[in-house]
């Protein structure tokens, strides 16, 4: 992002915290935390390109401050983010949020950098198409960059909520460096993907969702027309890759059915572009066990199957698979919550296993272990066998203040 765009944004908060504490000194209120992050990622395989690594020690600082007044009708938020690693493409810093946000009666109007969540399922978000994914930070493409934005929220009794966004700036995804692990055989510049859009990053995109609920049934409609968040990549005959970014219609569709102890779920988008035209899907359910020891003790089982019809050349190399795994949860003063499945591509014996665990120590301090194989990958997975050895473990310790 440049760095005009953040310093106006930071001009901007600063203009209205003044008019916050000029109006009322005694009625704004702060909020400060800060989470110290240190990391270990571990890949127990040979590299499969030349100067991969295998030891991936790292640090990462999150800082949150916020700001609210007028009875909390108003506030500003920001949530920072930078991290230090042995790849220095993963090496980064990010403003995840920095946005004034104002609520009033049946209306919220929100402005700055801010991250948006869409979607239902859990082993693949489609329908969340709002913030760039931060790919060198996590595998599963959880976690996101800010993005700016105006959004503008209508919520209403019987007719459910309205979102509109206006997004005048597509961040561009960070690719693995040249020791990074979990990349393509040629490393990749984020710099070097061109736009599709004459106007490339300053494109002004804009998107539209409406959510509701009828009963046991959670609904959401959503179109996004812009630049899309994932480039369009091209492997030719030498193995160079190209890449752009195109401009997109996306339609997304989330349902969710809720009904005695079990949750229907279905995600679905059509993606419309010159380049390129595909309908996916992720449809499944979750059951949970409830209270199983009578201490609290939660075991949710979860299937989900995946449809792409882009096939191979999927990013997420997710194009008819089916995700199976289990959500337990103690319930515990620790939090204590482990998440552990896989997904296996129902066209091979390509197959992924995750483990997601985490427990809290004390009052401030959190540990978390990840671990993710890739066994058996088929090397006509195009996007995938680029990871076949690249099977990792991290753990994670945070202190909270």
């Amino acid at each position: 992002m440049k760095i005009k765009y953040i310093y106006y944004l930071l001009l901007l908060s600063g203009v209205f915290t003044t008019y916050a504490q000029n109006e009322d000194v005694k009625k704004v209120n702060h909020d400060f935390e800060l989470e110290l992050e240190s990391e270990y990622r571990y890949f127990y395989d040979d590299a499969l390109f030349e100067d991969q690594k295998d030891h991936f020690p790292s640090f990462a600082i999150r800082p949150e401050y916020a700001i609210d007044w007028n009875k909390g009708y108003e506030s500003i938020n920001f949530k920072g983010f930078f991290r230090l690693d042995v790849d220095d493409e993963r090496t980064h810093w990010d403003i995840r949020e920095l946005y004034y946000q104002k609520a009033k009666n049946n209306w919220e109007f929100s402005l700055g950098l801010k991250k948006v969540y869409w979607g239902v399922t859990e082993s693949n978000h489609l329908v969340d198409i709002i913030n760039q994914t931060d790919a060198v930070e996590t595998f599963d493409g959880e976690e996101k960059l800010g993005q700016p934005m105006a959004q503008f929220t209508w919520i209403t009794q019987n007719l459910g909520t309205f979102d509109f966004f206006y997004l005048p700036y597509h961040r561009k995804r960070t690719f693995a460096g040249e020791k990074g692990r979990l990349r393509f055989p040629v490393v990749i510049d984020k710099e070097d993907l061109q736009y599709e859009s004459s106007a490339e990053e300053w494109r002004q995109d804009i998107a539209f969702r409406w959510k509701h609920y009828f009963d046991i049934v959670d609904i959401g409609v959503s179109h996004f027309y812009g630049t899309g968040r994932e480039p369009l990549f091209d492997f030719d005959a030498t193995g160079n890759i190209n890449a752009f970014y195109p401009v997109i219609n996306q339609t997304g569709l989330e349902l969710q059915i809720t009904h005695d102890a079990f949750l229907w779920k279905l995600e679905s988008i059509y993606r419309n572009a010159d380049a390129q035209d595909f309908f996916a899907l992720v449809a499944g359910l979750e059951y949970t066990f409830s209270n199983i020891d009578g201490n609290g003790l939660d075991i949710g089982l979860l299937g989900e199957y995946l449809y792409d019809e882009r096939d191979e050349l999927a990013l997420n190399a997710l194009q008819n698979d089916l995700f199976f795994g289990s959500r337990i949860a103690f319930n515990d003063t620790q939090d204590t919550s482990i998440l552990i499945g896989g997904i296996t591509d129902l066209e091979s014996d390509s197959t992924i296993f995750s483990l997601e665990a985490s427990r809290r120590f004390g009052s401030s301090w959190t540990a978390e272990v990840e671990a993710r194989i890739f066994n058996n990958i088929d090397q006509n997975e195009l996007i995938l066998s680029n990871f076949r050895e690249d099977s990792f473990f991290r753990i994670s310790i945070s202190k909270y203040f």
